[in-house]
Formats: C-alpha cells, sequence, structure tokens
C-alpha cells in the first residue's frame, strides 16, 4: 500500500512540472503543441510583465497631434516596424535566440549589450529592462529552464525584453520564426491596446489597424532573421523624440 501511494504522489508530481522541450527543435521552422501553448502564454497581455503600464512614447505622440486616427495610427506602427525600435527588437531577437541555440554565452552577451545601448530614452531603457527582468522571474517560476538559469545569473540585470523572450524561447526548443512572428504581433497590439485608450480609438478601429499591419508584421519578422548584427538601427527619429519628451509630459497615464 506504501509503495503504492509513493507511486502514486510521485506520478502527481511529475505531472505538475512542465515536460522538456528539445532545444536544438527551437532552430527549425516547426511548432510543436507545447511550444505553441507556452508562446501563447508569454505573449499574452495578461502575462505579468506589465506592458499595459507603457506606450512607447505614443502618449507624447498623441497629445502633439501626430496620431489622431486609425490611420496616423496605422503609418506610425508601420514606419516603427519598417525602420523603427520594432524592427530592432526583431533583429536583436532573431540573433538572441540563435546565440543561445548555439550555447555562444559571448554572442548572447553581446546581443544583451547591444540591446540595451539602443534603447533611445531614459524611458525606454526601462521599459525593456523591467518588462525583461519581470519576464523571466515569471517564466523561471512556472516553465524552468537552464538557459533562463544562466541569463539571471548575469551580473548586470539589464536583460532587454526581446532577449528575454528569445533565450526562453530557445531554452524551450520553441522554434525561432514562429516565436518572431508572435513577439512582433506581440509589441504591435500593445501599442495598438494603448493607442485605443488614449487617441481614444474604438475596439473595432483597433482590430482593424492590427489587421492592416499583417504584411508589415511578416516582412520585419522575415527581414530581421537576416539582418547582420552590425547592420541593427533606426531611422524613426519622431518616435525617439516622442519617447524623450513623454518623460516631461504634464499629465501621463503610461509609464514610457
Amino acid at each position: 500500500m506504501m509503495i503504492t501511494r509513493m507511486a502514486t504522489i510521485g506520478m502527481a508530481i511529475r505531472m505538475t512540472e512542465p515536460p522538456a522541450a528539445d532545444p536544438a527543435a527551437a532552430t527549425g521552422a516547426a511548432l510543436s503543441s507545447v511550444g505553441l501553448v507556452r508562446l501563447l502564454a508569454w505573449l499574452s497581455p495578461s502575462f505579468p510583465v506589465g506592458s499595459f503600464a507603457y506606450s512607447g512614447g505614443l502618449e507624447w505622440a498623441v497629445e502633439a497631434g501626430d496620431i489622431r486616427d486609425a490611420e496616423t495610427l496605422r503609418r506610425w506602427l508601420a514606419a516603427l516596424l519598417a525602420d523603427g525600435g520594432v524592427f530592432c527588437d526583431a533583429a536583436l531577437f532573431a540573433h538572441a535566440h540563435a546565440a543561445e541555440c548555439r550555447g555562444d554565452a559571448a554572442a548572447l552577451h553581446a546581443v544583451a549589450e547591444l540591446a540595451a545601448a539602443l534603447a533611445p530614452s531614459r524611458e525606454r531603457f526601462l521599459e525593456t529592462v523591467t518588462q525583461g527582468r519581470a519576464f523571466v522571474t515569471a517564466v523561471r517560476a512556472a516553465w524552468p529552464c537552464a538557459a533562463l538559469d544562466r541569463l539571471a545569473d548575469w551580473p548586470d540585470a539589464a536583460i532587454a525584453y526581446p532577449v528575454a523572450v528569445a533565450v526562453a524561447a530557445a531554452g524551450h526548443g520553441v522554434a525561432v520564426a514562429p516565436a518572431l512572428h508572435g513577439v512582433l504581433h506581440a509589441l504591435v497590439a500593445n501599442l495598438v491596446s494603448a493607442a485605443v485608450r488614449l487617441v481614444p480609438l474604438g475596439q473595432t478601429d483597433g482590430l482593424r489597424v492590427l489587421a492592416a499591419l499583417e504584411p508589415e508584421i511578416a516582412a520585419t519578422a522575415a527581414r530581421a532573421l537576416t539582418t547582420p548584427l552590425d547592420a541593427i538601427g533606426s531611422a524613426t527619429v519622431r518616435a525617439d523624440i516622442a519617447g524623450m519628451r513623454h518623460e516631461t509630459q504634464y499629465t501621463r497615464l503610461f509609464r514610457s
């Protein structure tokens, strides 16, 4: 009877542990059912990284009149995807994922340092590293893996959000291409959600903007996978100014 009970308890414990994933699968294009579920959980708006509290400078852009309606929002986000910070995050994600899959710690450190350095303003820096740190903490608590343990042990805690997600995805065998599409969709969806509250836009207009940006999201993901590390950069000066001006905006709903 005691042996039976111990076996039952052991089975229950094993059932509560996340199933192991094959990190080698992360270099492919397929997404397993386990990988899909984890990706959906990590990129959900309810995942505890505080993404709802940030607007990426949109709050100032709305006050300045740059973003007034669905079309001006779509153009602003399309520019970020093509030539701005969202593209940089996508390319950094791709390089961090590849470095972790190779087990190249030096390359991963280089990507992480560049990701932190590319933040164009104090608030954008705090946004990306705060969410990155929160992401690592949350995923390690529920889906522990050696890759995130190594990341958490780094002497400096300035881990940008796209680097943190990339390391988690690689460590759990989530393929780079679908993971990158998911991250881009989540980043854009969060900005659309902020604009819906700020402009304000209706929920339907927000969904139309998100749907209209699907080709740009796909194109950005494809380009990010082939962009060399030393070619990552942005040219959306107005968006960078928005992030800087937001720091001294008189009334604010968002942290960035």
